[in-house]
Formats: structure tokens, sequence, C-alpha cells
């Protein structure tokens, strides 16, 4: 048929080989199995591998399905694998940045505090991000604690950065509600859509006093294997610090966000442990 992709079809083949097994299966089992030549077999199974799809005995270099598809189910990477893969990044980008520093991700309970939630009390999946990792920004001003903290995406730099690579997250924001938090959140479907294609071309977005006065943030997406979107971090603080004169992100502010977001990427698409 035309426009098929033969290695799809042979990676499928392998894994519904793997899943009809109960034991694991050498590469010339694999081969022989599918008539295909071993050193392609070999090469879809290092491939899986590589993705979380298929796992290698050490000992017997037998194979089998991987954890990685349970991931299949649960919508994306584990938040507590992403947050352990980011702990030292976010560390090191707050000590730089001097600024508080989040990670989120898309989120569909309630808001702690109300703040992202509709008439109803609830949002819709997507419609809100929370925060799974949380570092003070480094000096002695009081702070509080925001891991598990649930804030809106329309109006975050970390939410508008997940919602511009996630369309269904961005249509059941805006059939949510794009509740304005002050005068400068974007309440209406085409200025978020125009933001988000915006945050698609330069890989990064912002959010300055549209989810609270005074208060700005800058995120970049971090990526898993292959390139998919699983995560944002970004800093987040006053105004005055996190942009110039003319309210605009500080350009080396940008840069530390997405060299972080960049390693943190690197990182989530090697092997796992």
């Amino acid at each position: 048929m035309p426009g098929m992709i033969q290695s799809v079809e042979r990676s499928s083949a392998v894994l519904r080989l793997l899943a009809a097994g109960p034991g694991r299966l050498r590469v010339k089992e694999v081969a022989d199995a599918l008539g295909l030549p071993k050193s392609t077999a070999h090469s879809i199974l290092r491939t899986l591998e590589h993705v979380g799809f298929a796992e290698q005995d050490p000992r017997t270099a037998r194979y089998r399905l991987g954890r990685g598809l349970l991931e299949l189910g649960r919508g994306g990477l584990d938040v507590n694998e992403l947050r352990s893969r980011a702990l030292d990044w976010a560390d090191a980008l707050a000590s730089r940045t001097v600024e508080s520093v989040r990670i989120g991700v898309l989120d569909g309970t309630p808001a702690r505090d109300g703040r992202a939630t509709g008439s109803d009390g609830r949002v819709e999946d997507g419609a809100a991000v929370k925060v799974i990792h949380h570092v003070f920004r480094p000096d002695d001003t009081a702070q509080s604690m925001e891991i598990g903290l649930v804030v809106p995406a329309h109006a975050t730099a970390l939410g508008k950065v997940l919602l511009a690579y996630d369309a269904p997250a961005a249509e059941a924001a805006v059939r949510g509600g794009l509740d304005p938090y002050t005068r400068k959140t974007l309440t209406h479907r085409r200025d978020l859509a125009a933001a988000l294609a915006e945050i698609r071309g330069q890989g990064w977005g912002s959010a300055i006093e549209e989810w609270e006065p005074g208060r700005a943030g800058i995120a970049a997406p971090t990526r898993g294997i292959g390139g998919l979107v699983v995560g944002a971090i970004g800093i987040y603080g006053p105004v005055e610090r996190v942009c110039d004169s003319r309210l605009r992100p500080r350009t080396a502010l940008v840069a530390q966000v997405r060299a972080t977001a960049e390693s943190i990427s690197r990182d989530l698409s090697g092997p796992r442990s």
C-alpha cells in the first residue's frame, strides 16, 4: 500500500511477538519468526529498547516487552522520573538566575487554591498545570513550597509552553474558559492561538503579569524520546527582575532557561536506569 512505512510494520510485529510469548526471546528467534535478517531484527530490538518498549536481560541477551509501554496508558513519562532527572538542572538554574524555578506538567485536578478552576470548581484535562518540582529563589526572602500547586495553563509561562505542543489540551483550555486573572490575561481563542504559535516558533514562552500583577515567568519545554514534550521548566519572579525596562523577558534569562530545558531533554532521551 502506498504510504506504508515498512520499519513501523516490522516494529509492531516484533512487539506483538514479544507480547505473545511467555518468556524472553533471542534475536535469532525473533528474526526466524518474522522472516527477517538477523541484523534487521537486532536493529529493531535495539531501537525498541532505546525507547523503553523492549528490555534485554544482560545475562542471557534475551528480550521481552519493556516498561515504557505502560506509559502509553498513563499518557506520558512518569512525573517522578521527570522530576528526578531534572533536580540538579533545576537547582543550577535557580543559582544562575537567582530566581524561583518550577517544573510543571499538564493536569486535570481541581486547583488547591481555587485560582485555576472554572465555575464548577474543576478544570478540564489540559486546562491547568501542576507544579511537580519547585526550587526556592536562593536568597533570604520568605517563600512557600509550591510542589503540588495547580495553576492556570493559559495565564502562565509553564502552561502556555505545554499548551503550545498539545493541541487537544489547548482546545480543552478554551472549552474550560479562559478566565481573566489580570487585565493582561489572554482571554480570547485567537490571542491564545497566536501566542502558542509564537512559542512553537521560538522554542520558549513567557507570561508577564498574566496570572498575578507584578510577576512574570519564562519557560521552555522538556522533551523525551522522539521529541515528545513531557513537561516544562521555567523561572518565576518580580517583573522588574525577569523583564527589561520595556517589559520584555531578559535575553540572558531566556537563554539560561532554554539551555536548562535542552539539558534535561538530553537526559530524558538517554538510556533509562
